[in-house]
């Protein structure tokens, strides 16, 4: 009896933790003459951990692949289709039928009406953004998919005219009224703002080497808020809840707040600034751990919005700087660039229940802490990051069970192993600006027990 009961919570754990990761999208660009078929991308993303795929346009190929996956599915109306689309109601009824009604086996779940259209300058396209995603609603519901598929469109940050503090977020006057139509439609039909955040680029124009920890999730010592106080340890979070601000700020408090693209560029020209895999790697696979944390941000705590890393493959076709071109997780041979931890084998929970019946598997490596030689700066640094990441450090405060001895190297141990036994073990995660490692050998003592081990 207790060994079935232990089976089903491990089988209740691992539904919960895989529904969870519902959160993690990819955009699925083809401004390229060099991408493997639609087919053995479908089965490349069903290897991994994602659940969702942006799409750029509405490719017939791409939708067929990803029928039956249980993949969902963001198709996108180009800012060409606005015009038509705002004054034909056929138009869009004709574009629902032969970009969504023509796949009813496929998991369509949002139409962004056009990418980045306040940042045109074109009035007359920006007047017509509305009625466009009103007429595509109205199709929808004509087709008893209101409710099942969503219409929004895509914002850069630069509609904000303020964002540092969060908590000082607001949208540019020159977009207020814009944005109080379009904020109207998403709350009346529940659909979700989709804003492209790039720690990338903020790094760029502000390359210290605080502001790179900052942006790839790294131990720092965080920035306070001066108007609410609270303490941002990323770049993303910062960001996030500047939208958010400016959301509450005109009375959209419950809009949700989709991210349509983030990612890092894992090289560029030699002019460039931030790109590399190491820094691809780490904003990437720091970004999914921090999703997958479910911490949130300081003005969206416990929950993780819907974010789409930029991208599945390089576009080799893109004009500009080569950073442009070189945002892709995977080759075109299907090959990961780099590892960020996104294959299904990286979805186990993090602390399965063990069957009593179980044999004893030998000790692994299991505990990170801080590399001989970190500066008391270093190991206070990473103490303030692991600790504002939303683990417990209760036990190293006054009164704790590790609170003794009461020094910087021992509590910024129990943090940062407690950070990395949080996260999906990753061997990045137990980086902290290669001031930690991983060991076997357990550093718990007395009654001070350090999570970690053999599982």
């Amino acid at each position: 009896m207790a060994f079935s009961i232990l089976i089903l919570l491990y089988l209740l754990q691992s539904f919960n933790f895989a529904s969870s990761q519902s959160f993690i999208g990819i955009n699925y660009g083809q401004v390229a003459d060099n991408l493997p078929p639609p087919s053995a991308t479908a089965k490349l993303l069903q290897s991994t951990g994602v659940q969702k795929v942006r799409l750029y346009g509405a490719d017939p190929a791409i939708i067929k692949a990803l029928a039956d996956t249980g993949i969902g599915i963001v198709i996108g109306a180009a800012n060409g289709d606005i015009p038509a689309l705002a004054s034909d109601p056929n138009f869009a009824t004709q574009w629902v039928n032969s970009n969504v009604l023509a796949y009813p086996s496929s998991k369509i779940i949002l139409i962004t009406v056009g990418n980045e259209v306040l940042l045109s300058n074109d009035q007359n396209l920006i007047s017509q953004l509305l009625p466009a995603m009103q007429n595509m609603q109205k199709a929808l519901s004509s087709a008893s998919l209101g409710g099942k598929v969503k219409v929004s469109t895509v914002h850069s940050m630069a509609i904000l005219s303020q964002s540092d503090p969060p908590s000082s977020g607001l949208f540019s006057p020159a977009y207020q009224d814009t944005m109080k139509g379009l904020l109207q439609f998403q709350k009346d039909n529940g659909s979700p703002i989709a804003v492209n955040p790039y720690p990338f680029f903020a790094y760029q124009s502000d390359p210290r080497p605080e502001t790179l920890a900052f942006c790839l999730f790294q131990p720092n010592s965080g920035r306070v808020d001066s108007g609410n106080g609270f303490k941002y340890m990323n770049m993303f979070d910062a960001q996030v809840d500047a939208v958010r601000s400016a959301l509450n700020a005109m009375g959209f408090n419950d809009i949700e707040i989709l991210v349509a693209e983030t990612g890092w560029p894992y090289k560029g020209d030699s002019n460039e600034v931030g790109p590399s895999v190491e820094n691809a790697r780490a904003y990437n696979g720091n970004l999914i751990s921090r999703l997958r944390s479910m911490v949130g941000t300081p003005l969206m705590p416990g929950k993780s919005v819907d974010t789409y890393i930029f991208a599945l493959y390089d576009e080799d076709l893109k004009p500009g700087p080569a950073s442009e071109r070189s945002f892709g997780l995977f080759k075109p041979d299907l090959s990961m660039t780099y590892d960020i931890g996104l294959s299904k084998s990286s979805l186990t929970p993090s602390t399965p229940v063990t069957p009593v019946n179980s044999s004893p598997k030998p000790a692994t490596v299991g505990w990170c802490v801080p590399k001989t030689g970190a500066s008391e700066a270093q190991l206070q640094a990473s103490l303030d990051y692991a600790c504002g990441q939303g683990i417990d450090c209760g036990p190293i405060q006054p009164g704790g069970a590790c609170f003794i001895p009461d020094t910087l190297a021992s509590h910024a141990a129990y943090a940062i192993n407690l950070y990395y036994q949080a996260s999906a073990k990753n061997p990045w995660n137990c980086d902290f600006s290669e001031t930690a490692t991983l060991t076997s050998k357990n550093p718990s003592y007395n009654g001070c027990t350090y999570p970690g081990g053999s599982t």
